[in-house]
């Protein structure tokens, strides 16, 4: 066979003559149905098939049943990280979160700005962080190679997440607490008969007609028989004469019960309450236990965790919407109130809800995806996870405002007297109304197993997030990965049980105001103007396009570098002109305890200007030339394995292998590039192989079934251009 010249690492596909000739000597064989796909190595020895590609040239394939990065460790497989990528986005806040913000913006008509928000700032961030991740296998504590100036990003985020895990497991912990206590014939928070209730629980302020003798009206709104207290003839009038408000039984087991909350504020703290720290040490045990072999352990965790709050749902939808009053519940959630998208706060609202929502900025993402194999398809990814958090929200409302619905026609009261924000939602507006439901135990075990699987794929990402950056950034202690996350839980549990004090609970309050906020906004504006203009977007997404065989729309270059960022400038500047002193309820926190948490917040920040002084300081040269240096890429920039860095031959001066030779990459000469043949060797489906960005993928037809006793070159196969 001839063969036919292509320049600039292109290759072509066989042309029609030699295509022709091979299939006609050689045997049909069945084409793999999923070409991309390398599966275990057993399986293909047992079939005798292997594909012809050299050791240390990549084949564009996903290579599954052995570690492609040795050293890091790679995802078992697909779903482990999708569904890892699913559990760290669909956490607490949409159960309890985002309903409350539509029942405050709008209803329905808070789903137009949520969206826009989404397509402008949620998705391509979270498509940046996937990729940066993945391209170079590192960790957000070592991921800035790119420009290195940016290097107190990862500090940030690695601080975030460790002061979130902390909180967060808490509230896993209320969940267990509850969880546990719904083991019984009869719901604890079901009535006001324990010791734990208060003469205004609402079954002893209850509502009378008081019209008959010998039952008497007071001014005060209470109706009383001779001195026998009745109930209230008018509550409203009650309330504002004595300044009394009704408590449902719900809330006060979750206040004086569960929390056993101190009335005076941050400032009483009072000793550490045995039960919340029983439940705090379960939480970190089972954290402890579903990581203790990191990926590989919480990467098969997940498919339970992350799949089981959905049957729930769906299990609770069923149930929620044939009660009575639910649609009245459900309509109030979603019929828009137009007039509301001309207030910026319902904009700035929906920005702030996405960019938590899909968790990014946290480090999370980057973690993740840095396990991902180099060609793993993170657009794909990036699509399913944004889309399937969001649509989960909007289910997630539907299934608690049928709820709120009904328990507002068992108050007899409008459903906005029952919605309630934060963890309230969940932890009194929810048990009140599984309480007044045949089967409530069963009901509220369902549902709590919910949260607790909701909360902890979230956790499962941040401890992950805070290990892979500290072995990313100290590689002697990976060998001791167990150990390390071992004294990590240890060390966080010790850090949370100021939280099961009865001050806890303001003190979560305080942190879950600061610790993130202002700080995930800033960090995300900054990573758009490294990725987006520093290093910048082109070469970003010819990155991207090495790694899935296909470049970037424009779409995402736009928003990289200017949507995303200006959209974020608004949110921060909305928020610092809006900005009110954090408060619990109706008590607001003291002076000193709003500093604490501005303390919080600069505890992460503060790392940015302080790196980036550290390594200005470092290096030599003047301001302007350091600089430049600190803002360009390093010779170790780029894949971490060395068959990957191959493919990087649009950047000149690119080194493949700084680790070893430091051999500049040079074109691919695929016209002499010789793989060595077996007997036992087949060409198998769709081989592809890159060339430049610009040209699109060559591939390798058909199939043969031939012994071969001489080298195989590509050489020796005639192929035309596929430009």
């Amino acid at each position: 066979m001839s063969t036919s010249s292509h320049s600039n690492g292109a290759v072509g596909k066989p042309t029609s003559g030699s295509h022709a000739s091979l299939r006609g000597s050689l045997p049909q064989l069945a084409v793999n149905p999923d070409p991309g796909v390398w599966y275990s190595s057993d399986t293909l020895a047992s079939s005798g098939k292997r594909y012809l590609v050299p050791d240390d040239v990549s084949d564009g394939r996903q290579h599954f049943g052995a570690d492609e990065n040795v050293e890091r460790g790679n995802w078992t497989g697909q779903m482990d990280f999708l569904l890892s990528c699913i559990g760290y986005a669909v956490g607490l806040g949409n159960v309890w979160r985002f309903p409350y913000l539509c029942y405050r913006n709008g209803g329905g008509a808070f789903f137009i700005p949520y969206g826009i928000m989404l397509l402008f700032i949620g998705m391509p961030l979270f498509f940046m962080e996937l990729s940066l991740g993945q391209f170079c296998s590192s960790g957000p504590l070592t991921c800035w190679a790119f420009a290195p100036l940016f290097k107190g990003l990862g500090v940030a985020q690695l601080v975030i997440s460790a002061i979130v895990s902390i909180y967060y497991n808490m509230i896993i912990a209320w969940s267990l607490y509850y969880f546990f206590a719904s083991f019984t014939s009869s719901l604890p928070w079901a009535d006001c008969t324990h010791w734990w209730n208060t003469p205004d629980c609402s079954q002893r302020l209850p509502d009378a007609q008081c019209t008959e003798a010998p039952l008497h009206k007071y001014l005060n709104g209470t109706c009383y028989n001779s001195t026998t207290f009745v109930g209230l003839w008018n509550y409203t009038v009650f309330r504002n004469k004595t300044g009394i408000s009704r408590h449902s039984p719900s809330e006060e087991y979750y206040n004086y019960r569960v929390l056993n909350i101190s009335p005076t504020g941050i400032a009483d703290m009072g000793p550490v309450q045995w039960e919340l720290g029983l439940c705090l040490l379960a939480a970190w045990v089972i954290a402890f236990l579903c990581m203790i072999k990191g990926i590989k352990s919480s990467g098969k965790v997940v498919y339970f965790t992350a799949i089981f709050p959905y049957v729930v749902l769906v299990i609770l939808f069923g149930r929620g919407v044939s009660l009575p009053h639910a649609w009245d519940g459900i309509y109030f959630y979603i019929v828009p109130q137009w007039d509301r998208l001309k207030d910026a706060k319902v904009w700035n609202d929906a920005a702030v809800q996405i960019f938590f929502s899909l968790s990014d900025c946290w480090g999370g993402l980057i973690a993740l995806s840095s396990y991902n194999r180099f060609h793993n398809n993170v657009l794909r990814d990036t699509i399913i996870v944004s889309l399937g958090n969001c649509l989960t929200s909007v289910f997630a409302g539907i299934v608690i405002f049928s709820f709120i619905g009904f328990m507002a026609g068992e108050m007899n009261t409008e459903v906005e007297n029952v919605v309630d924000k934060g963890p309230g939602l969940a932890f009194i507006v929810y048990p009140d109304a599984v309480s007044r439901m045949a089967g409530a135990p069963l009901w509220a075990i369902l549902f709590f197993v919910m949260l607790i699987t909701l909360g902890l794929d979230s956790q499962f990402t941040m401890l992950e997030t805070v290990l892979t950056s500290m072995m990313d950034q100290f590689k002697p202690i990976r060998r001791h990965k167990t150990k390390l996350t071992l004294v990590t839980c240890i060390f966080m549990f010790l850090l949370g049980l100021p939280l099961c004090t009865r001050g806890g609970p303001y003190l979560l309050q305080l942190m879950d105001s600061y610790a993130g906020g202002w700080a995930l906004l800033i960090i995300g504006l900054l990573e758009c103007v490294g990725l987006g203009w520093l290093y910048g977007s082109d070469r970003f997404r010819m990155d991207i396009a090495i790694m899935t065989g296909s470049t970037p729309s424009l779409w995402w270059q736009l928003c990289w570098k200017y949507f995303s960022p200006l959209l974020i400038v608004f949110v921060l500047l909305f928020a610092w002109i809006d900005y009110s002193p954090a408060h619990y309820g109706d008590i607001y926190f003291p002076a000193w305890a709003d500093a604490m948490g501005w303390m919080m917040t600069f505890a992460s920040i503060i790392w940015i200007p302080v790196m980036a002084a550290y390594l200005l300081c470092r290096e030599d040269g003047s301001l302007r030339e350091r600089l430049k240096l600190l803002t360009s890429p390093t010779e170790e920039w780029g894949p971490a394995l060395v068959k990957y860095r191959k493919l990087v031959d649009y950047v000149p001066g690119f080194v493949t292998d700084p680790w070893g030779t430091g051999t500049k990459q040079e074109p691919l000469d695929y016209d002499n590039m010789a793989v060595e043949s077996r007997s036992d060797i087949r060409i198998e489906g769709v081989l592809p192989v890159y060339g430049t960005p610009s040209t699109s993928r060559g591939s390798i037809s058909n199939v043969c079934d031939q012994s071969l006793n001489s080298q195989l070159s590509y050489g020796n196969l005639s192929f035309e251009s596929s430009v």
